[in-house]
């Protein structure tokens, strides 16, 4: 089993932790995922790899307290052992040729657009990195995201951090300006993820997704992660998770990301119940 080095609540919904996984961070790549699960009898989530150390053999994850799964994953402190830890699974983000790109984030999805921001700064690219937030205090990785990229532009929708608006309306005054990107990356919510290719398709500029479906082995072999992208169906588990998101069916994966929507809030409140009776979700 795998120790946590390290845990750090990054604001009242989103947790960091240090996984001792040597050998996950030896071949470890910006955009690349793990799948694990916290206890015996625990769900196997997927989690994008935030970053990794090859010296100390560490890997970081971070993740959104949204249901029963993290809410056990969350009960867990520095010391104590997951249960299982497996990866690096899926594809790299290709960062190769790239002299100037846009690297943009919403919300939880910062976590993931943060290494390949990293990555792109540390071989040379200039890098644009746009981070949009509800309001001020769900902001994670400002720091971070501000040392590996050329410009940061902070976003939120009250206003109360950056520029009020979406991470849309910042692309698109960067485009406007006169900015040529040879590429851009988006890493968030569906549906933000949708406009911001929506707007550079009208461009031209290749835009790149990174995809987070319902997922459950991470071999492909379940069929739960597909995707439909340029009308053929793909499995961000092997395939991905990143695909260009000028042919990627935005409408038909959110549709799918809600499916099992009632089964979840269900868990979530048994989850919620068990912890207040003081039995704890992990027991």
């Amino acid at each position: 089993m795998n120790r946590i080095i390290r845990k750090v609540k990054l604001n009242p919904t989103v947790t960091l932790m240090v996984i001792d996984a040597p050998l996950i961070a030896k071949k470890a790549e910006p955009g690349q995922f793990i799948i694990i699960r916290s206890h015996s009898d625990a769900e196997r989530i997927p989690l994008t790899i935030a970053d990794f150390d090859r010296e100390t053999g560490s890997v970081t994850i971070i993740f959104q307290i949204v249901g029963a799964a993290t809410m056990r994953l969350n009960t867990l402190n520095t010391g104590d052992c997951v249960e299982s830890f497996t990866g690096p699974l899926g594809k790299a983000t290709n960062t190769e040729g790239l002299k100037k790109a846009a690297v943009v984030g919403g919300g939880v999805g910062c976590a993931i657009a943060y290494p390949v921001a990293k990555k792109l700064f540390e071989q040379g690219t200039e890098v644009h990195a746009i981070a949009g937030f509800r309001s001020r205090d769900l902001v994670i990785l400002e720091d971070e995201f501000r040392a590996h990229s050329t410009a940061f532009y902070a976003v939120s929708d009250d206003g109360s951090w950056g520029e009020k608006g979406l991470v849309t309306d910042a692309l698109k005054k960067l485009i406007e300006s006169g900015e040529k990107y040879d590429e851009v990356i988006t890493i968030g919510p569906l549906i933000m993820m949708k406009f911001v290719c929506a707007l550079t398709k009208q461009y031209g500029i290749k835009t790149i997704a990174s995809m987070n479906p319902i997922m459950i082995d991470g071999t492909g072999m379940c069929g739960c992660c597909r995707l439909t992208v340029g009308g053929k169906t793909r499995f961000a588990c092997v395939e991905g998770p990143e695909f260009d998101g000028h042919e990627i069916d935005f409408d038909e994966a959110m549709a799918r990301s809600r499916m099992y929507a009632s089964e979840e809030k269900t868990l979530r409140e048994e989850a919620c119940r068990l912890m207040k009776m003081g039995e704890g979700v992990g027991a």
